[in-house]
């Protein structure tokens, strides 16, 4: 019998744990959180009052993305189907939690587990090296729970921020990346980035970046670039106190607007429907968003991050933050799928309801200098 887990089950839990795995292990502490503050779900499988193993599924904030984050069968017990009788179970609470994919990182050696993953329909989108305790290598699978939906993505390079002020350089470099695949994505590079575009104080002294910094950047790249902002002001001012650092910021800007006003950059104060993301998308073009981080990280600040796909109910996106504090790993912040209505509030940021957008192109020689 499948059943969700309990406090009870932790001494069993964690047994099985420790029987199955020499290494990355959850702990006792592990699996209390999971069970009591987690975003997650844990079903264990119990036969003749004995727990056999357990599935336990991660949810990310804002997204409908599932992680099957660990999967064991009590040794004892290996070779009735109970392993994949829980993989199942963990799909289905997935699709009921309104989640469209599945994902999974799993040992390349581990044939066995590899040929239950195929059978259940789990497909290879990606390689990471060095992943577990022991420096063994992780393949990642990923399983879609909405076959209906026709998917249209990108191939978008993940690329992620090394630190918590870069989010508008990786997501700039991801969307470079994908027009022109010989560039070479390293930190030097997001540095120089994050020098060249920097516009604004953040609580740490730190500056972040906006849209016409960062439109500046790509466009002396080689890159044209539309810029979508709703305010004609000065962004982020509500981000700082200090009258010092709100003059800054507008300067900085006003510096940036001057120099954009000089150059073939199409600069437009509206608000960017997702239909109109769609039709540059499909056009060829790469859409970089600003967002509010609260509704996945449950933190107040501005975010950008890269569409990178559309289907008829989700929008996917690249983000650049990997909240390992939280048990992330890219394999949780490529392709997110966000729900339309879900996107349209995502997609701005402060009381004042700030909504940013660049569309980046690859170069058109011949372009006018026509602005609106």
């Amino acid at each position: 019998m499948i059943r969700d887990a309990t406090l009870e089950d932790l001494d069993q839990l964690v047994e099985i744990e420790n029987r199955c795995f020499e290494t990355d292990r959850l702990s006792r502490r592990n699996f209390r959180y999971m069970l009591t503050k987690g975003h997650a779900a844990t079903l264990v499988d119990e036969r003749e009052g004995q727990v056999c193993g357990y599935a336990m599924v991660l949810f990310s904030d804002g997204t409908s993305l599932a992680r099957l984050y660990s999967i064991a069968v009590d040794p004892d017990w290996q070779g009735h189907a109970i392993g994949r009788a829980l993989a199942e179970a963990a799909e289905q609470v997935a699709v009921d939690g309104e989640c469209v994919s599945m994902r999974l990182e799993l040992r390349p050696d581990n044939a066995a587990a590899l040929q239950l993953y195929h059978s259940l329909g789990y497909r290879q989108f990606g390689y990471v090296a060095d992943y577990y305790e022991d420096h063994a290598d992780a393949i990642r699978l990923e399983k879609s729970l909405a076959p209906e939906l026709t998917t249209d993505l990108a191939t978008v390079p993940h690329y992620r921020q090394s630190l918590e002020f870069t989010c508008g350089p990786a997501a700039l470099m991801m969307a470079l990346a994908t027009l022109d695949p010989q560039l070479v994505l390293n930190r030097k590079l997001e540095l120089r980035i994050w020098r060249e575009a920097t516009t604004i104080y953040m609580t740490s002294g730190h500056g972040g970046c906006g849209p016409y910094g960062l439109a500046l950047a790509a466009y002396h790249r080689g890159f044209d670039v539309e810029i979508h902002v709703s305010d004609p002001g000065a962004l982020f001012l509500d981000s700082v106190r200090s009258p010092e650092k709100k003059e800054v910021i507008a300067l900085v800007q006003e510096d940036f607007e001057e120099e954009i006003a000089e150059l073939p950059i199409r600069l437009y104060h509206d608000r960017v429907p997702v239909a109109r993301l769609e039709a540059h998308f499909a056009a060829g073009a790469i859409p970089l968003v600003l967002v509010s981080s609260y509704r996945i990280y449950r933190e107040k600040f501005p975010h950008w991050v890269v569409v990178t796909g559309f289907d008829e109910r989700f929008i996917y996106v690249h983000d650049p933050y990997i909240d390992e504090e939280k048990g992330k790993t890219a394999s949780d912040c490529i392709n997110m799928p966000i729900l339309r209505k879900d996107f349209e509030r995502m997609a701005r940021y402060g009381k004042s309801a700030q909504r940013a957008v660049l569309i980046i192109k690859r170069r058109v020689e011949d372009a006018g200098a026509q602005k609106k």
